[in-house]
């Protein structure tokens, strides 16, 4: 059932590692790779999700869920289980991956291991709605209030608040997490039959995999577990955001804006995810679209750009990462930096207006960052 993973070599502590892609693994036995989506894909020599009771199909609606349910069905000798990541895993606060004595030692006094509840700017339901199809949300949420009722109160009122856990992390005990999950698939299996993701790009078709992050925090408190919220640290970035990078290097090498701009929208149409913190760990690809927007508009106001006078990627982040650093010490004060220093960087790197401008709007509404830009200009001039 399990391929070549022999149950009886598991420690007390098992925790999943959920991948679709080679990677270089914690060294620690509690730490076992299982590649999710195996069915229809390049073996990659891990346990796979499509052996046992398997839902591995449906691996481009659920993500990483068709491992939790892997488990779910097919782990019977781990006392604790727990999933994380290839490149994201609980760590201590000093970002030491946590080691099966740790694991067991807070379980000891807790019922579950989860990421540290992650605080919105927004309500959740605001944020769904700005990036998905709020129509799956409400069809998950009426599947509860039909077959889940004691859920439902509890889900209205965090789904209109302000937080939800992420990346389906978790530790527990085996009997938790299999009631966890019979809840959960059981919620999931119904709202199959209200939502239809077949036309959605490859990035949203996960509305399972999204909507159950939010589901897990909903669950733990229903339950009224006592939850111990653990900080989540990442080895490594998306091999999809390096490959972007190389990417945009080779236009920057070329000075090609026009191309490297072409190049970016088109990614994110196809993987608008690529942005966000935990894809863009470096921030090099927001730095990257800065780039292109600030080389574009001095290429039409001037006749020639940064790009003109920097090519390499590596030298371009540097460039651009100083100067968004100058403008957010300038903000806050000459204790930070002093009027001499920034004429002095202004004049000897040939920093434009529009650049000054466009560093300024990354951390300031447009008003205001055109004061702030302007200020930091005449102080130059």
């Amino acid at each position: 059932m399990y391929d070549d993973f022999d149950g009886d070599d598991m420690m007390s502590v098992t925790i999943f590692t959920m991948t679709h892609k080679k990677f270089p693994t914690p060294g620690d036995p509690i730490y076992v790779p299982l590649q999710v989506g195996r069915a229809g894909a390049e073996d990659l020599g891990y346990i796979g999700d499509d052996t046992g009771v398997s839902i591995s199909p449906k691996n481009c609606y659920y993500g990483e869920l068709t491992g939790v349910y892997w488990v779910w069905k097919n782990i019977k000798t781990s006392d604790y289980v727990g999933i994380s990541h290839y490149r994201r895993y609980f760590c201590t606060e000093e970002g030491r991956i946590l080691t099966g004595r740790e694991y067991e030692a807070i379980l000891s006094e807790c019922d579950i291991i989860t990421s540290k509840l992650l605080k919105l700017n927004f309500t959740y339901y605001e944020g769904y709605a700005g990036d998905y199809n709020i129509h799956d949300l409400e069809a998950v949420g009426e599947v509860i209030r039909q077959f889940y009722p004691a859920y439902y109160e509890t889900f209205e009122k965090l789904v209109h608040g302000r937080g939800t856990y992420f990346g389906n992390m978790m530790v527990c005990k085996k009997e938790i997490y299999d009631a966890y999950c019979e809840w959960l698939f059981g919620i999931f299996e119904k709202a199959e039959e209200r939502i239809d993701a077949s036309g959605y790009d490859d990035y949203h078709k996960r509305v399972y995999g999204f909507i159950s992050e939010f589901l897990l925090y909903v669950w733990t408190q229903v339950q009224g577990l006592k939850v111990y919220e653990c900080k989540v640290g990442m080895t490594d970035e998306k091999r999809e955001t390096a490959e972007i990078k190389e990417r945009l290097a080779d236009y920057f090498a070329k000075k090609d804006i026009a191309g490297a701009k072409a190049y970016m929208l088109a990614c994110l149409e196809k993987r608008p995810d690529v942005l966000m913190e935990a894809s863009d760990i470096t921030g090099e690809l927001k730095m990257s679209m800065q780039v292109i927007a600030v080389c574009e508009l001095e290429k039409q106001a001037y006749g020639s750009s940064t790009i003109d006078r920097i090519q390499d990627f590596g030298a371009l982040m540097a460039h651009f990462q100083k100067l968004n650093d100058m403008i957010q010490a300038w903000k806050e004060g000459e204790n930070k930096i002093s009027p001499s220093e920034v004429e002095f960087y202004l004049k000897n790197e040939n920093i434009t207006g529009i650049a000054l401008e466009a560093s300024a709007r990354l951390f300031y509404p447009a008003a205001e960052a055109f004061e702030i830009a302007e200020s930091v200009r005449t102080c130059g001039s």
